[in-house]
């Protein structure tokens, strides 16, 4: 049977998904590839026209608004009604995942019943399901989620680290992170910022957010360990940055961190120091302009200390920074969710495909 995947909107997330599903549509067993595109836009004619150039098709949200997209010299293959009922994944790359699953994805499914997937990205929180690539993976088979959200990618970045060092999470004592957050995407306009900027920590339990979504994410499949998180935003456009302090059970040296960080595939290590470096590395050697692992550790910020922690335990405190891939963990995610949706089980004879797209070193 036809293998249609469905991406709406064509942002920070969309856009390039839609780019790396158009160009490995055929290893990845797609047959059409629709993307979603709400409001025509003279200054985005020619990401449009790319995308279908590579093999997207252009849905739009009526016959109505089809003359407008034709009025731009775009071809559109469909309205986003017919494209809904039609497609096997449904990949929400918007900041309104949760209204547009009231509004069409939930009804969709009432009037025309079938197995569909929809997937909605980090900030949908309550979405579905809170998946990340080799973090539980096993969900997917377990729970068979018609609905779920790809964490964020500091979340990503979080449990990597914490599953690193505990497959299982169960020898996890405590982890604190501070998330030094980049002020915005190279590709936006707005929310730009004169000065760093702290975060509230408005949660008395987790602090920020950050944590409580890696615990929830955890919760999947294990007991979450104590984590605490905060905030603050730079004035940068390059890449998140994450300060970790991490206590594990046991006594382990520097040389058993490395080894284990680098028995991770999702791990990438690096003697680079500065995010500015680590993102042009991925513009100009990764696949598709972009890094896929779900955190960078430049090793020369490790440092282990063992004894006894100020929580009581006897362990080893593991801290040091890592650079967070923004949208290349989330896409990486995304994609995975996607081929459990028209494969199923299957999906893991794709893991190759992913494997090319990691660096264990950079």
């Amino acid at each position: 049977m036809s293998k249609v995947v469905l991406v709406v909107g064509t942002g920070t997330i969309g856009e390039p998904l839609i780019a790396m599903l158009a160009r490995a549509r055929t290893e990845l067993g797609i047959d059409k590839l629709l993307f979603y595109k709400r409001t025509p836009l003279l200054d985005e004619k020619a990401k449009v026209e790319s995308l279908c150039s590579m093999g997207a098709m252009l849905v739009v949200t009526n016959e109505s608004m089809k003359s407008r997209f034709e009025d731009l010299g775009h071809q559109v293959y469909d309205t986003f009604e017919n494209a809904l009922i039609n497609s096997d994944v449904v990949i929400d790359c918007t900041p309104a995942g949760n209204e547009m699953k009231e509004k069409y994805y939930i009804p969709i499914q009432d009037t025309h019943p079938k197995d569909r997937l929809f997937i909605a990205q980090g900030s949908e929180k309550g979405f579905g399901v809170p998946y990340a690539y080799g973090i539980n993976d096993e969900v997917l088979d377990s729970e068979s989620p018609s609905f779920i959200q790809v964490v964020s990618c500091n979340t990503h970045n979080i449990a990597c680290l914490l599953k690193s060092f505990s497959d299982n999470f169960s020898n996890i004592v405590m982890g604190d992170f501070v998330c030094i957050r980049r002020a915005n995407d190279v590709s936006q306009r707005g929310s730009f910022i004169a000065s760093p900027e702290v975060g509230e920590h408005s949660d008395e339990l987790w602090g920020t957010h950050h944590a409580r979504d890696a615990a929830d994410l955890i919760a999947t499949v294990a007991e979450p360990p104590n984590l605490y998180s905060s905030a603050m935003k730079v004035n940068s456009q390059y890449m998140h940055v994450i300060r970790f302090s991490i206590v594990v059970e046991g006594a382990l040296t520097q040389d058993d961190i490395l080894k284990r960080l680098g028995e991770n595939k999702m791990i990438s290590l690096t003697q680079k120091t500065q995010s500015g470096r680590v993102f042009s590395f991925g513009r100009d050697h990764g696949q598709y302009g972009r890094i896929y692992n779900h955190t960078v550790i430049p090793t020369v910020t490790l440092q282990t200390q063992g004894g006894e922690s100020s929580e009581g335990h006897n362990g080893t405190r593991i801290t040091g920074f890592c650079f967070t891939p923004q949208d290349g963990n989330s896409l990486i995610s995304s994609t995975a969710a996607m081929l459990h949706g028209i494969h199923g089980d299957k999906r893991n004879t794709f893991d190759s495909f992913f494997d090319k797209m990691l660096y264990d070193e950079l």
